[in-house]
């Protein structure tokens, strides 16, 4: 190798490990099936011009919603939607060659109880996880998973074995093609993830960070938050994320300097993509939120 192609390489590799993979992405996100028993995949707008994930909410490993108890990683579907079948599944992805969809794992709660991280053991979660969530994959002709985990009885290490483990044999198997966690700036709930990341981060594609977690911003402030969360999970795809839910204060809102924040980090290619908390809470908005969101991303 000459000096001219190993500075050539060293070049590539400088500019990969600076950017990651957040450099001019056109990935939205969606999450849906949480809230509303009435919601539809269909009746989201989906833009042809972005890559598009439906993230459907939840797979829990507990009981029902009568006196829920953990099950050591056997996942059920909590998802509210009676909408969010194989078929409609299937009718969706006909018509958009560009839609995904993946399955949330968690959650915050289940019924009127934390829903908790709460394995008996490493293995046996692990064992119990990829056999459910295998089954569920297959029914629902689902292409990934996400990890939105946010109450914890167990320690980091063992956050980080079991849900490293799960992703890696899930994609191993090709029974996923990708896989995402949804962190927020919480002391547990970050070194859970940080552990995660440190030892499986190779493994995870899309880190859909909680950014309305945060108390109400000004643009600055949110792109310095999300500067300080592309440093923690360095080299991973950063997404910047909104809640349309009445309740939620957020950090900034599509009316209160979002989109003018992510024009400044596409600018500087950061941008990972876009995520919105939910499609049950944007449907009596018209989907505003959306549209602007996959227009500023196709731009």
């Amino acid at each position: 190798m000459g000096f001219r192609e190993a500075l050539l390489i060293t070049s590539v590799l400088i500019l990969f490990f600076t950017t990651g993979n957040a450099a001019n992405s056109k990935l939205f996100r969606e999450y849906i099936g949480a809230m509303s028993s009435s919601i539809k995949l269909s009746d989201v707008p989906v833009s042809s011009h972005v890559e598009f994930h439906f993230i459907i909410a939840f797979a829990i490993d507990y009981t029902g919603l009568e006196n829920p108890s953990p099950t050591n990683g056997k996942f059920n579907a909590f998802w509210a939607s009676t909408h969010v079948t194989p078929e409609e599944i299937a009718s969706v992805k006909d018509k958009h060659s560009n839609v995904k969809v993946a399955v949330s794992l968690g959650g915050d709660s289940v019924g009127s109880k934390k829903a908790f991280f709460a394995p008996k053991s490493i293995d046996s979660w692990v064992q119990n996880a990829i056999s459910s969530l295998t089954r569920m994959i297959k029914q629902y002709n689902l292409d990934g998973i996400d990890i939105d985990y946010e109450h914890f009885k167990s320690d980091p290490r063992t956050f980080a074995e079991c849900v490293g483990r799960l992703i890696t044999t899930l994609k191993k198997s090709r029974t996923i093609s990708f896989a995402s966690i949804a962190p927020y700036d919480d002391g547990e709930v970050q070194s859970h993830y940080l552990a995660l990341w440190k030892k499986y981060g190779h493994a995870i594609d899309h880190v859909n960070f909680q950014f309305y977690a945060y108390k109400k911003s000004s643009v600055s402030q949110f792109v310095k938050h999300f500067d300080e969360q592309a440093s923690n999970y360095r080299g991973g795809q950063i997404l910047a994320s909104f809640s349309t839910d009445d309740e939620s204060e957020g950090a900034l809102d599509p009316d209160g300097g979002f989109f003018e924040a992510c024009k400044e980090l596409k600018g500087k290619e950061k941008l990972g993509g876009i995520f919105i908390w939910s499609a049950d809470n944007s449907k009596k908005h018209g989907f505003e939120g959306e549209k602007k969101s996959q227009h500023l991303l196709a731009a």
